[in-house]
Order: structure tokens, then sequence, then C-alpha cells
């Protein structure tokens, strides 16, 4: 499972990095790291970019970029409303 496979307030741990993009490289600098959790915000209309809430941060990534990052579920976060 990747990034891009969670849904609106899906919470979940990075367990893996692809990170030879360097792109990839940029976001991991922003705290998408190994053992970081994120909870899958939102997406735009067209399903990309995808919205990410990282240490409290709004990050904003391509669906393509959040294929790189390897996660495990963890649960939902209640403050985030799941859609459909």
């Amino acid at each position: 499972m990747t990034l891009a496979d969670l849904r609106r307030g899906d919470r979940a741990r990075i367990e893996s990095i692809d990170s030879r993009d360097k792109s990839v490289q940029r976001l991991m600098t922003m705290g998408l790291v190994e053992g970081a959790e994120v909870v899958y915000l939102n997406a735009s209309l067209g399903g990309d970019p995808l919205e990410l809430d990282v240490y409290g941060m709004s990050l904003s990534l391509r669906r393509q970029q959040a294929r790189c990052f390897g996660v495990s579920r963890i649960g939902a976060d209640p403050g985030v409303q799941r859609r459909g």
C-alpha cells in the first residue's frame, strides 16, 4: 500500500521510500520520512494533487510521488470526515 492508496481520513505510517526521484527527496526534507505518521486530508477534484497532514503541517504532492511512499494504515483520524 502507498500514500496514493489512502482515502480521506486515513492515518498511516511511512514504512518505505523509493527515493530515486529528486522530487521525492525534497518531500523527505519536509517530513515524509520512514516512521512518520500522516493523515490523508483531501484530494483535488481530479484526484491530483493529494493533501496530507504531516507533523501538523499540510503538504500537497502529486499522486505519482505518493506512489513512492510505502505505508501501513493505522486507523482513521476522527477529525477528518470521510466521503463516500
